[in-house]
């Protein structure tokens, strides 16, 4: 038997496929890879009965991409809530302005807005990061993709949630060192997160999700 390579055009079709059998009027997540990561469809099953989360993020996914697909990601599904955090991989190009990310991001709240219109939209802040705590072969993205440069995406964030009728939600705080970092226990490699990273923001997401 072959092994499944996970590319992006393999969980695509696959999305497509797992899109066929899903109730419209439920609440999606998608993005990238710190979507795709969330174990959000499992977290609710845990604790929230009578409510259905489809994840539909996709590592590496840029903007532009989920602009691309956003039928497979979002709109064939018909959600009643829109959970989103993409463009981090936007803001690890240092070619790429947080002015150009958001152009695109508000492309994508557009075509969902005439679409959906009764869609409740929300914004999720960018996570931070960790340089000291990341790999080697880490270090060099999180040269570019600084929490710095996140801070400021997340403040042009939250001003395009109030300009697009969405709203913005930052869960940060449980992830944050006392220097304001991605907590060096909660992270796989500087920028990614653990289970148990996810699991400490899930109590600030819930209230969202009913």
């Amino acid at each position: 038997m072959t092994d499944i390579v996970w590319t992006k055009e393999y969980k695509l079709d696959r999305y497509r496929k797992l899109n066929r059998d899903c109730q419209p009027g439920q609440t999606v997540f998608a993005g990238s890879s710190l979507m795709e990561m969330f174990p959000i469809e499992q977290l609710v099953a845990e604790d929230l009965s009578g409510v259905t989360v489809y994840n539909r993020g996709i590592g590496g996914f840029v903007t532009q991409e989920l602009i691309d697909n956003i039928d497979t990601c979002i709109l064939d599904l018909e959600p009643a809530r829109l959970f989103i955090n993409i463009g981090t991989n936007d803001l690890s190009n240092a070619t790429v302005t947080i002015d150009e990310l958001i152009r695109q991001y508000g492309v994508i709240l557009d075509r969902v807005k005439a679409a959906l219109p009764d869609c409740k939209i929300f914004l999720m802040a960018y996570y931070p990061v960790n340089y000291d705590a990341a790999v080697d072969t880490m270090k060099p993205v999180l040269l570019v993709r600084n929490n710095e440069k996140i801070n400021a995406a997340n403040r042009a964030v939250q001003e395009l949630a109030q300009e697009k009728g969405a709203q913005y939600i930052d869960v940060n705080g449980p992830l944050k060192d006392e220097q304001g970092r991605l907590k060096a226990e909660y992270t796989i490699e500087g920028m990614h997160i653990r289970e148990e990273g996810y699991r400490a923001i899930y109590p600030l997401l819930k209230p969202y999700l009913v």
